[in-house]
């Protein structure tokens, strides 16, 4: 989706749909996923805990974008 939007500008409505719809039925997969979803609470809640012992906040992790 990343690559459709980049090459082809502002008209990335109209020629990026099937991609756009991939990108989406792959994230509601996941976003469905109770076992992903308790994943990633305990991940967040970890943070949190971490950053109110200590009062410095983690780096974020930067992903690759998928090209």
């Amino acid at each position: 989706f990343t690559k459709c939007c980049q090459e082809t500008g502002l008209l990335m409505v109209v020629k990026c749909r099937q991609e756009n719809t991939a990108l989406k039925d792959c994230l509601v997969g996941y976003y469905s996923d109770p076992l992903f979803y308790e994943e990633c609470k305990t991940e967040y809640l970890k943070q949190r805990e971490e950053y109110r012992a200590t009062g410095i906040k983690k780096k974020r992790q930067k992903f690759p974008s998928n090209v």
